[in-house]
């Protein structure tokens, strides 16, 4: 399969072409015809949190994003309000229980906000069930049709980590906004006056969180199950700083187009990033999600004004002769990075600009990073001690060190 034909409907529609799905995400070159358990791309961020109404406003108005469906029960749906957003080729689902005693009641007291679904485009739903079946995952949902006027779609699910799913999404004989039981919505929302038409264009990874000892597990069951590559590990002095420490490997389908950072906590003086997270998130789940853009400055300033707010980066950072003679050339001033606290790190292949939000709920649990890529397929890893010192300090605020 070329790198052309891996690009979804949901990317066609978006307006996004290979080489700015290249650039963005890192895409690379892959034969599909060994691959067990082929993946498209992306089909949807799955959210359980604690009030969908409001936060389906503030994607919209931090975020830049759109909305497009919904369910709940005006539509016949007496269980939960779902609403569907986009940006881009990103798509969030944003669920919040209606009736109290809603499956997602639960699952929010335990977890509270975060991603309860990592859903996957597949162009087989029932080759890939068949092949994770055979290497011993839980098939929680068997392949299945969902059906209305708009056509159909198949869909089955697999667990991962935790309370964390993967749902497989076959909507290729499918034209609705969403999934049958959706109805198309918009929003009365209107952005400010000189707003970017999206703020980001893709999700570029998403990063789990698991207990110590388990990250080769779920490392080995990406490998088996779902034919993911290992892409990167960081260990050692890496990822460490003088008082907290973690070990962290990146799993990718074949293109890479979908990447999967584990991490688990390393022993340390202190309570690490990871520690905090297990504690408050009440077990493994989703840590951050990564967002692609092709502009993080403006990005960044849209976002900022409109409240989100972002992990501090010392101005030493920037002084630092080792990293300016490490990243050369970039296209954003020194300067204007310095300004907005973003981050910027080198490789063999290119270089990338990133930055990281606050956590954006009320646990310190789920944050999100912007990414800006040029040619780099890494992750930072120049970067990884100043972030981590910036999320030691803010644990220290919480009294969580």
């Amino acid at each position: 399969m070329s790198l052309e034909q891996t690009l979804n409907d949901q990317e066609r529609l978006a307006g996004l072409d290979l080489a700015q799905l290249e650039q963005l995400v890192g895409l690379v070159e892959y034969d599909e015809s060994g691959d067990p358990f082929p993946v498209s791309g992306w089909d949807a961020l799955v959210w359980v949190v604690g009030n969908a109404v409001q936060t389906a406003h503030f994607f919209q108005s931090a975020f830049g994003m759109e909305l497009v469906a919904y369910s709940g029960p005006e539509t016949g749906n007496r269980d939960h309000h779902s609403f569907v957003l986009r940006s881009g080729a990103a798509r969030f689902v944003v669920q919040g229980a209606y009736d109290p005693d809603s499956p997602l009641a639960d699952h929010h007291r335990r977890h509270g906000d975060g991603i309860v679904d990592i859903a996957l485009a597949v162009p087989d739903v029932d080759r890939c069930i068949t092949h994770a079946r055979a290497q011993g995952a839980t098939v929680l949902e068997e392949p299945h049709d969902v059906s209305d006027e708009h056509g159909t779609v198949r869909l089955a699910s697999i667990g991962t980590y935790g309370d964390t799913r993967h749902t497989l999404v076959d909507r290729s004989r499918y034209a609705g906004a969403y999934l049958p039981g959706y109805v198309e919505r918009t929003s009365s929302f209107v952005p400010r006056d000189g707003a970017p038409k999206r703020l980001f264009q893709a999700v570029d990874h998403v990063v789990g969180n698991v207990e110590l000892g388990a990250m080769d597990e779920w490392v080995g069951f990406y490998n088996r199950v779902m034919g993911f590559t290992n892409m990167a590990e960081f260990i050692g002095e890496d990822i460490a700083t003088d008082y907290s420490a973690l070990m962290s490997k990146v799993v990718a389908n074949g293109n890479h187009r979908v990447k999967f950072p584990l991490n688990e906590p390393a022993p340390g003086k202190k309570k690490s990033q990871i520690d905090e997270y297990l504690e408050f998130y009440r077990g493994a789940g989703a840590q951050h999600v990564a967002l692609a853009t092709n502009d993080i400055v403006r990005t960044v300033d849209a976002m900022r004004a409109e409240g989100v707010e972002f992990l501090p980066t010392p101005g030493s950072y920037y002084e630092d002769p080792e990293l300016r003679a490490r990243i050369g050339t970039v296209r954003v001033p020194i300067e204007e990075l310095k300004s907005r606290g973003i981050l910027v790190d080198r490789d063999e292949d290119g270089y990338l600009l990133q930055i990281f939000t606050r956590p954006t709920g009320d646990r310190p649990t789920v944050f999100f990073e912007l990414i800006e890529r040029h040619g780099s397929l890494g992750f930072g890893k120049g970067n990884f001690k100043a972030l981590f010192e910036a999320i030691e300090r803010e644990q220290e605020k919480r009294g969580n060190f």
